[in-house]
């Protein structure tokens, strides 16, 4: 019955269209599929193969903009790169390269920095050639300048850094590079550490497998590192938590775990270590522990390069030319193997460099390994040995000035510049340098520039200025650099000279006594090795009697007054001391070769020095033509007595003779109300040799001060003073600036400058680089280190427009002498008949 009645509905309905799907389904169910299926291949194949190729092509694009944004960033990095020479200090600490890294560990850039242009890398190297060793540190342009050096200095004290632009490396004309080289990757998971603990250097292998290269070799090791955090960390606890968990950490590792036939380890628990051995366990649990420690701290991307290359001809033959690789490649593996002291938990593994000297001077870090701050110190740091052939040692530490230090100025003599961190100006205050400047330095050490650029900053400063140099190069360092308009001021003694040089009458004064007394302890302090009572006697009365004569006394009358009978007795005529009288009674009566043989010691002295023309004209012209209260009150006076041109002990006599008069005009200001005293600098080279006076140094250091006479006393070492005179320098002369010394007397002078500086940092001074102890406020400051500046050029011809203008600046001074030039009556024995 149902079906009867629906039949009937079927025929009722609307007939299908022939050619729908349904119609071709049922008529041919098969080959309807088979027709969909067709359908379905020839729309996958075609819109497949379009965007198969649109996504390579994607593909594509993306490769190649990556590979050159990192090849710009890489640029980058390179562009304006530099490389910092490190010299150790004496004894390297060991733990200054855990410092150092981790110091550096301020170099991480932001994450949306590092995404978008990297994160620079440093490269730490040990370069050998035949003769030298060298550290130095890569560092890229993107760096700011300074840091890195500084750092290095502040994790070894005593430390030095030069910084050169970082050059390319090209073969020499006419030559080729044959080069070979590895890198050193770890051998096991990068969450095992290398070791770390050693009794000594680690690095000692090292430095002996470079031993013995020839003239042409080089050798570099490289040890790449950059800071990492973020993703890098967590892809290393993530190979850690493998590794603990008994799984291979590298992916290929899990791949031939899979694919490998037997029983696979499985995570460890209490029910299956107890079916494994006891050293399995131990070994299993020691891992774990150094992993989780090296996890602790901070980490870095590490990748080690070695590089051995050599410069060979360009035309070498084949044979040689391949014995020199196998050379090359031999001591590539003496370096290799070097690092196999470093294996513990881990190891390096060596591999080849295709293309040794592109990666050598690209300095490229892709992809490396992670080491701590511990074991990169331990591959990267300075070597610990103390006697480390070819290796180039710091000399002094470079020490920063104090705060409250005078950088430029009128008011500021000039010292140098500072040699730690940014470089700038010091000096010393003028009001400071009444308290006198001590120099001291080896000969080529740097003081007569030092002094130079002092005197010429008083003389543009308008300061009086009396310049002693017994040597000559001083003087004409400053005649050729004195600025024009200053040469009226010059009063130029210069024993070379061919033009007669200006007076300075030791004998004129407004106290007898006192001028006699400073021009005999003169004598006698250059001539203490042959000088005696009766020599001082003589030389004594001599004087006291010419002072008596009218008219100007002068020396060249001395030998006059002992020899010839005549000129003598009108002499004595003019004396009414009855002392002085009864001296020239006893002298008269002796015999003519009892008065050569008393006369003798003092007559081949002053006739020693009255024979040299320069001498005599100088001292016993006439009246003196130089009036040193002007010179201290603006002037300028340069005293050139080279002892080659005088002979030492004239050069002493003259020297000292400028000094006594300088002092005597400095005390002259007691009666110039002291806020109008100017102020003005006594300069003495080769100091030693001009103190011969009858002031003890100390009362006049410590009392010229008060007439704003600055004295700055220069010389080599400290045996060159006898022990009152040192120690006088020591107390008065409060400034100290020492330049390179001997060890013994940088043990002495360490009482100044310790405890910033010590006895190897002084007596290890570069040339131009001196300690300075400064008074700064009247007070004494902390020692530092400073580098000095050279002299400004020579302006050609200056030198002889100032002594064109010296020479006419000679004119006579008036100057008392205590005592009327001649009584009613008085006959000058010069001028009798």
């Amino acid at each position: 019955m149902v079906i009867g009645h629906a039949l009937p509905s079927i025929r009722l309905s609307a007939p299908a269209e022939p050619d729908s799907p349904l119609v071709v389904y049922l008529r041919d169910p098969a080959g309807a599929v088979h027709t969909v299926v067709d359908h379905a291949l020839r729309w996958i194949t075609m819109w497949g193969l379009t965007a198969g190729s649109a996504t390579a092509v994607a593909l594509i694009t993306l490769s190649w903009a990556r590979w050159w944004w990192r090849r710009r960033c890489r640029q980058e990095l390179a562009r304006d790169a530099r490389l910092v020479s490190v010299l150790p200090p004496p004894a390297a600490d060991p733990a200054g390269a855990e410092a150092l890294w981790a110091n550096l560990l301020g170099l991480l850039r932001p994450a949306w920095r590092r995404r978008l242009a990297g994160q620079p890398h440093l490269a730490w190297e040990y370069v050998f050639d035949h003769e030298t060793m060298r550290l130095r540190m890569w560092v890229p342009g993107v760096i700011p300048p300074g840091m890195v050096e500084r750092a290095v200095e502040a994790a070894w004290p005593g430390a030095r850094t030069r910084t050169t632009p970082a050059p390319s490396l090209l073969s020499a004309p006419g030559q080729k590079t044959e080069a070979s080289g590895g890198d050193l990757r770890l051998a096991r998971t990068e969450a095992l550490p290398i070791r770390t603990d050693f009794p000594a250097d680690p690095i000692r292998a090292l430095l002996g497998a470079a031993v013995g290269l020839g003239p042409h070799e080089q050798a570099v090791v490289q040890v790449l590192a950059r800071p990492v955090t973020g993703r890098r960390v967590k892809k290393a606890r993530r190979a850690a938590r493998r590794t603990r968990a008994g799984r291979s950490a590298r992916p290929i590792g899990n791949l031939l775990d899979l694919i490998t036939p037997g029983q696979h380890a499985r995570p460890r628990t209490r029910r299956t270590t107890s079916l494994v051995d006891r050293q399995t366990t131990m070994t299993a649990a020691t891992e774990d522990k150094v992993i989780v420690a090296k996890q602790r701290g901070a980490s870095y991307e590490t990748r080690i390069r070695y590089v051995v290359s050599a410069a060979v001809p360009e035309d070498l033959s084949a044979d040689k030319n391949a014995a020199t690789r196998d050379l090359l490649r031999g001591r590539c593996h003496s370096i290799a193997s070097a690092f196999a002291t470093f294996t513990e938990h881990n190891y390096y593994r060596r591999g080849r460099l295709r293309h040794p000297l592109p990666y050598l001077a690209e300095r490229r870090l892709d992809k490396g390994d992670l080491l701590s701050i511990p074991e990169l110190a331990a591959v990267g740091h300075l070597p610990w040995d103390e006697a480390v052939p070819a290796l180039q040692r710091a000399g002094a530490r470079a020490v920063p000035p104090p705060p409250g230090i005078a950088t430029t100025g009128p008011s500021v003599r000039p010292i140098g510049l500072t040699d730690s961190g940014h470089a700038r100006p010091v000096g010393l205050r003028v009001p400071d340098a009444r308290h006198h400047v001590h120099i001291l330095g080896a000969t080529g050490s740097g003081k007569s520039e030092l002094m130079a650029r002092m005197i010429l900053a008083d003389a543009a400063a308008g300061r009086g200025l009396v310049v002693v140099d017994p040597k000559g190069d001083l003087i004409t360092d400053i005649l050729m650099r004195l600025p024009e308009e200053l040469a009226e001021k010059v009063v130029l003694f210069d024993a070379n000279s061919k033009s007669r040089p200006p007076v300075i009458n030791p004998l004129e004064g407004a106290d007898t006594a006192r001028t006699v007394d400073n021009l005999v302890s003169i004598f006698s302090r250059v001539y203490a090795s042959s000088w005696g009572p009766r020599t001082d006697d003589i030389l004594r009365a001599g004087l006291l009697t010419l002072r008596e004569l009218p008219g100007t006394p002068v020396l060249t009358d001395l030998p006059k007054l002992l020899s010839v009978p005549a000129f003598r007795q009108r002499a004595v005529e003019q004396v009414h001391d009855d002392v002085l009288r009864g001296f020239w009674s006893w002298y008269d009566a002796l015999s003519g070769p009892a008065r050569a043989q008393v006369t003798a010691p003092l007559m081949n002295k002053v006739r020693g020095f009255l024979l040299r023309p320069f001498v005599r004209d100088a001292l016993a012209g006439g009246s003196s033509t130089v009036d040193m209260d002007q010179v201290l009150d603006g002037g300028i006076c340069l005293v050139r007595i080279a002892k080659d041109a005088l002979g030492t002990e004239t050069s002493h006599l003259m020297g000292s003779v400028v000094v006594g008069r300088t002092w005597q005009a400095a005390t002259r200001r007691a009666h110039v109300p002291q806020g109008r005293r100017r102020d003005a600098g006594l300069y003495l080279d080769e100091a030693h040799n001009f103190l011969n006076l009858p002031y003890p140094l100390e009362d006049m250091l410590a009392e010229a001060r008060g007439y704003r006479l600055s004295m700055t006393l220069a010389h080599q070492y400290l045996r060159q003073l006898p022990k009152e005179l040192e120690e006088g320098i020591s107390t008065n002369a409060r400034t100290k600036i020492f330049f390179n010394a001997s060890p013994e007397d940088a043990r002495h002078l360490t009482r100044h400058t310790e405890p910033r500086l010590n006895a190897h940092d002084l007596s290890n001074l570069d040339a131009f680089h001196a300690a300075v102890r400064p008074v700064v406020g009247g007070a004494e400051s902390p020692a530092f280190t400073v580098v000095t500046e050279p002299l400004p050029p020579a302006v050609p011809g200056r030198a002889s427009k100032i002594r064109a203008a010296a020479r006419r600046n000679v004119h006579p001074k008036p100057l008392a002498t205590g005592r009327a030039p001649g009584r009613p009556g008085a006959v000058d024995p010069r001028r009798a008949p």
